[in-house]
């Protein structure tokens, strides 16, 4: 699943300030950037690769980018129009990516500011698995929250992004590269199925997690008098708030249209039985660069129509007008948030209590890990972590994945203890009845040092 690619799930910067250096002697400018505040991104556009078609350099001291273009090359970068400015109103702007034969595009958007909306109706990025919006749809984006890695099947990638009359954010900047295609055991997924039952799952279902930077579709068809009931009977994907990273999505129909979604889907928990519309539905699986699952397995059936069709869809009303002078309809927008209510339980200050010895004693489980992933859920955050050393397992539940052996963290309140992605710490607490630590704001928390491991290993040797 996802988080180790590309970032996701965290607030993008908002304060950036650019600077180009001169020319060197073959003629390629090198540029630097200096953000404001998120030391991490300052290596972001060190534009080694030159900046491709459709990304312009002018005079000036910021680099220049257009609205749309065709890049071809191994690695480039992408951004919206007039990057790092706001965005401009009206606008539709699409890119095509090709990199070279026999490998795939892997995409990770590194900065995001569009205007917010739960079901971006309004502004938002689109990103295809292939030249044009007719491909399969990998994500539409808006927001600041960034997705995973966005991995391609082919060496072409489109984005498309719209802008209505009002509203805008800086857009948006993203890095691509050619990468390798998966092993083809574990490309051989997706099809196109005609039989009235049958079954799809994810590669490598049940022996082992699915592989990561995948796409697979099914596009299951029956006779126009038939309609389709699809049912999970296992389900098990990397669990994200809004499924970001890896998720399946089923459509009416054939194609990966928003308009006709009948659900998206993490986590570990099955969806109920799935009615398609009419005659053929669509199942798309995607999982990013990290964190695979067990996956799932699904039955399809095709059913008789009886007396209509089993679920009436709800018409959509449009935003854009057809003609010059008819008034635009906009679906009336909710008030904008003013950020959410923060709970009593996380408005004190971040303080630990107790000390190393006196918490290790009294915690279920001690380890040190490194922070994969940080996901919001409700008031806190959900952390999957890559374990360093196990000093106390108790009831946590570690699994292995790779050669990494992953856990999960729940966090009551998103600020306390503060952790970041990438970094080491030593955690300790109790478990919940889902076998994952649980970490209030008292938690005693380190950032890992390598003294510790010889305190800690001692302490695994003492008596409480």
């Amino acid at each position: 699943g996802g988080g180790g690619g590309g970032g996701g799930g965290e607030e993008s910067d908002r304060d950036w300030t650019w600077r180009l250096t001169p020319p060197t002697d073959t003629g390629r400018a090198a540029a630097a950037m200096v953000v404001a505040g998120f030391v991490p991104l300052l290596l972001l556009l060190l534009l080694n690769p030159p900046l491709n078609n459709g990304q312009a350099v002018g005079n000036s001291s910021r680099p220049i980018f257009l609205c749309g273009g065709e890049l071809t090359a191994e690695q480039g970068h992408v951004a919206s129009e007039g990057f790092p400015a706001p965005y401009p109103p009206n606008k539709k702007c699409s890119w095509t990516i090709r990199v070279p034969e026999g490998r795939v595009v892997m995409l990770s958007i590194r900065h995001l500011d569009v205007e917010p909306d739960v079901s971006c109706r309004y502004d938002h990025v689109s990103v295809f698995a292939g030249q044009s919006p007719a491909a399969p749809l990998l994500g539409r984006y808006c927001g600041t929250i960034r997705p995973g890695t966005l991995v391609t099947t082919g060496n072409t990638a489109h984005i498309l992004m719209e802008a209505d009359a009002d509203g805008n954010g800086r857009g948006f900047l993203a890095i691509f590269t050619a990468g390798q295609p998966p092993s083809t055991a574990t490309q051989f997924c997706g099809g196109r199925l005609v039989k009235p039952q049958g079954s799809i799952k994810t590669p490598n279902w049940p022996d082992k997690p699915y592989p990561t930077g995948i796409t697979c579709s099914w596009h299951i068809v029956s006779r126009p008098h038939e309609y389709i009931e699809l049912t999970f009977d296992k389900f098990g994907l990397e669990a994200d708030a809004y499924c970001r990273y890896d998720h399946v999505t089923v459509f009416n129909g054939a194609a990966s249209d928003r308009t006709r979604q009948l659900g998206k889907y993490c986590g570990e928990t099955a969806p109920g039985p799935i009615v398609s519309q009419g005659n053929e539905m669509l199942v798309q699986f995607v999982s990013d660069l990290s964190v695979p699952a067990d996956g799932f397995v699904a039955r399809y059936h095709v059913r008789p129509r009886v007396g209509g069709a089993p679920h009436p869809l709800v018409p959509v009303a449009p935003t854009r007008a057809a003609g010059r002078g008819v008034p635009r309809v906009v679906p009336t927008r909710a008030p904008r948030p003013r950020g959410r209510p923060v709970p009593p339980r996380c408005r004190n200050k971040c303080r630990r209590e107790g000390s190393l010895q006196s918490n290790f004693c009294s915690s279920n489980f001690v380890i040190s890990a490194r922070v994969l992933r940080l996901a919001p859920q409700g008031a806190g955050l959900q952390v999957t972590v890559a374990v360093l050393h196990t000093y106390k397992a108790g009831a946590l539940t570690q699994r292995q994945v790779g050669t990494e052996t992953l856990a999960r963290l729940s966090l009551t309140c998103r600020r306390c203890p503060n952790l970041r992605k990438g970094s080491r710490y030593t955690l300790m607490g109790a478990v919940d009845r889902q076998g994952r630590g649980l970490l209030p704001p008292t938690s005693f928390v380190l950032v890992y040092k390598e003294q510790q491991h010889a305190v800690l290993t001692k302490l695994t040797k003492r008596r409480c």
